[in-house]
């Protein structure tokens, strides 16, 4: 299956750009879900039919679904309670009701990405369309699987279940229960369905649709944007330049607004983007009609991997160099921190904890430089883990 996100910053028609995209692959005869996280049905406005918390038909290959956080947040915590019975009522704690459940924050973005999991999975679908929230939420969102589950591996590490033998035994000499074999197997499981989200996100087969208006606020939150996206490996397949103004019109169009788009357009032309204008249809598209007159682009069906490639350059260098692509990075708002068999890499408001590779990982960090967009790590082989390198 075929997975493209969908954000954009706030008000740049992101919903309807989503819901023509998956309109047009449906019309191609490609069976296609459209997953919104927007909170209001936007999707359905754009679409002429109303969209809700349960998968529904809404034309020919074309299923959309905009799942309740609220339901699915009652349904965990009940069961959260249910595995935690003991230790509730050894604390003498009193059971919450489901009718008296309200989401917490991040319950609605956990909830959403268990749904995107469930759709991604799914063997009733060729394309997965995700109308995700607004920049920089879906960048917080589209993190959250990995960071999550590294909070897991550190608070609750696999290993130390081999210890629960001793447990009882400890909880007797401590005076106080120790954790339970249900923590251990709660952790177990919510490290499995983020691994299931993660696999979806870095996927090959997954890529991003960046939507903006061409200006001044659309550039830089592009800008921004692809910082980002790029941080976390993902790849931007298409930049929709949404609501461009056509170069000859009504007259009622203002000339330094037509310059503005054109300049922008032209920068962003200049960028390793594919760009597609979609034009104003001087109205909000209402209905299929509408939608198909906004000739959104065909998704890409043999999308180009992202890599972060090593290269051997030890016979004439001494180093091994990792290529990073990090396109709008500022090289006095980078930072970089070696912990162990990981790297800190901090990027203008981004940060990610990354994993070495497993060659780089008997090395020292011996520089980095930014070049054209492209942050270059050089790793010097340590000669006490590496005893051929140091001959």
């Amino acid at each position: 299956m075929r997975t493209i996100l969908i954000t954009g910053p706030g008000g740049s028609g992101r919903t309807t750009i989503a819901a023509a995209t998956a309109l047009t692959a449906a019309r191609e005869g490609t069976r296609t879900l459209l997953l919104s996280a927007d909170r209001t049905d936007t999707p359905g406005a754009a679409l002429g039919s109303a969209t809700g918390p349960a998968p529904q038909e809404t034309a020919p290959n074309l299923t959309t679904w905009r799942p309740d956080a609220a339901d699915r947040f009652r349904e965990d915590l009940t069961a959260f309670q249910s595995r935690a019975a003991n230790v509730l009522d050894l604390l003498g704690a009193s059971r919450l009701d489901a009718e008296e459940v309200t989401p917490l924050p991040g319950a609605e973005e956990l909830s959403f990405l268990r749904a995107l999991r469930d759709a991604a999975l799914s063997e009733r679908y060729d394309l997965l369309v995700v109308d995700l929230p607004p920049l920089p939420q879906a960048l917080a969102l589209l993190a959250l699987p990995e960071e999550l589950r590294r909070y897991l591996r550190r608070l609750l590490p696999p290993e130390r279940q081999a210890a629960r033998a001793l447990r009882p035994v400890l909880g007797r000499l401590a005076g106080v229960p120790m954790p339970a074999d249900w923590l251990y197997e709660t952790a177990a499981r919510w490290d499995v369905e983020l691994a299931a989200v993660e696999a979806v996100l870095t996927d090959r087969a997954t890529a991003v649709r960046l939507v903006a208006e061409p200006g001044p606020a659309g550039a830089d939150a592009v800008r921004t944007a692809g910082l980002g996206l790029a941080l976390r490996g993902l790849r931007t397949e298409a930049l929709i330049a949404n609501r461009t103004l056509p170069e000859t019109g009504p007259d009622s169009w203002p000339a330094a607004l037509l310059a503005q788009q054109r300049k922008t357009l032209a920068d962003w032309q200049e960028q390793p983007y594919d760009v597609h204008p979609v034009a104003h249809l001087g109205r909000d598209p209402r209905g299929d009609d509408d939608l198909a007159d906004l000739a959104v682009p065909r998704v890409n069906p043999s999308p180009a991997p992202v890599g972060w490639p090593v290269t051997d350059r030890i016979a004439g260098d001494g180093v091994l160099v990792w290529h990073i692509p990090l396109p709008g990075a500022i090289r006095d708002e980078l930072d970089l921190i070696r912990r162990g068999d990981e790297v800190v890499i901090a990027a203008g408001p981004f940060r990610r904890i990354v994993p070495l590779p497993s060659a780089l990982r008997r090395c020292t960090v011996a520089g980095a430089a930014l070049r054209e967009g492209e942050l270059c790590i050089r790793f010097a082989p340590d000669p006490d883990l590496w005893p051929a390198a140091g001959r």
